[in-house]
């Protein structure tokens, strides 16, 4: 490779006057190889460090488009951008960011036909994805294709980092995801962001640590947080960090149906009615409830003139909740409200309580297009 031009001299400037990275860590930088999945809250900021280090080649795998919700967090995209791809937004981002560095997009979804065969083309794999199915499929591709895997996640304030599958010095790896969480959580445990909330804030933090990770990797420089995993919690400012233990009887011989694996254990079923069906209630003038699980703030942004009962505020308010006509539950998908029925059902013997199947977004979807959606 062609040694450091003198425009790639001054834009490093600040590298190469570190003692420990200068112009031989930047020269790794520009040979290195990182494929981030996922250019969603934590891949912008880490994709936007990453290409400004000179990284030479970046990889981007993601399939989704830019939303208004996205906004809040994802700082690489802004308002002309909705609609539109964010692999394909975010290459010319870098690109314009500095030219001196390739990126390679792909417009699909990781799965276990094509994992390892965009896995093997880098030498480090950063994983910004914000579901378990893909994240057991990225570390085990990268155990497979003996790949390093820098993992981050968030939700609400807190984030966490670690560096996965990294060579030890006799040759061996360190701990992957798998030793952290041989089994994924109970899906209940672990809302996503869109049900959960997530500090704007937070991914940037988090984002940024992950491409620190990535360049001690790829440079040498500093000392990998393999075998650890650092905690953060954004609204009480405390960090910690954990030791991760190899566990000698893992073993992961084949990438497998991870929407399976990772596939929660059936609830019981709640009485269901459709938006359709429930249009045709409200035209037809019918006695009944309507009762919406969600937060205030969503109340505000759409709502169908329902009786607001937030989720933590249900058990205290069974006394409002009518025994003698059909009372309709819903909240954003149908999770919240199905989940609030059962909570009540737990309590008193409820035989009149029906789920809007699909939620406020499903009646923007097939009732009222011009609702705002969130």
């Amino acid at each position: 490779m062609h040694p450091l031009s003198a425009e790639e001299l001054r834009r490093y400037a600040r590298h190469l006057a570190l003692p420990e990275f200068g112009r031989q860590g930047q020269e790794k930088a520009r040979q290195a190889r990182v494929l981030v999945v996922g250019a969603g809250g934590l891949g912008s900021p880490m994709l936007l460090y990453l290409a400004a280090a000179g990284i030479g080649r970046i990889g981007i795998v993601d399939f989704d488009r830019v939303d208004e919700t996205n906004l809040q967090r994802q700082v690489l995209y802004t308002m002309e951008d909705i609609g539109k791809p964010k692999a394909v937004v975010a290459r010319e981002k870098l690109l314009a960011l500095n030219p001196h560095v390739e990126v390679e997009i792909f417009e699909q979804q990781l799965t276990s036909e094509n994992a390892l065969s965009i896995v093997s083309r880098y030498d480090i794999v950063a994983d910004g994805t914000d579901n378990f199915p893909t994240r057991y499929l990225v570390n085990d591709a990268c155990v497979l294709a003996g790949k390093v895997n820098v993992y981050a996640s968030i939700f609400r304030f807190e984030g966490q980092v670690s560096v996965f599958n990294y060579p030890q010095e006799d040759g061996s790896r360190g701990p992957n995801y798998r030793d952290l969480f041989p089994t994924p959580p109970p899906a209940e445990l672990v809302p996503n962001c869109a049900e959960g909330g997530v500090l704007g804030v937070l991914p940037g933090i988090i984002g940024s640590m992950q491409a620190s990770e990535v360049i001690k990797v790829a440079t040498g420089v500093g000392e990998p947080l393999s075998g650890k995993l650092f905690l953060f919690d954004a609204a009480s400012f405390i960090s910690r960090i954990l030791k991760i233990r190899k566990n000698p009887d893992l073993a992961i011989e084949r990438l497998i149906d991870y929407e399976q694996f990772c596939a929660p254990q059936p609830k019981a079923p709640v009485p269901q009615v459709s938006v359709r069906d429930f249009r045709q209630m409200m035209e037809e003038g019918a006695d009944f409830q309507l009762i919406d699980v969600r937060e205030p703030y969503e109340y505000e942004i759409a709502n169908l003139g329902g009786e607001l009962i937030p989720p933590d505020q249900i058990k205290d308010s069974i006394g409002r909740i009518s025994r003698d006509k059909k009372v309709v539950l819903h909240c954003r998908s149908g999770k919240r409200s199905a989940d609030a029925i059962r909570e009540l059902q737990m309590l008193a013997p409820f035989d009149n309580l029906y789920n809007l199947e699909g939620g406020i977004l499903a009646w923007a979807r097939e009732i009222d297009p011009e609702m705002r959606q969130y």
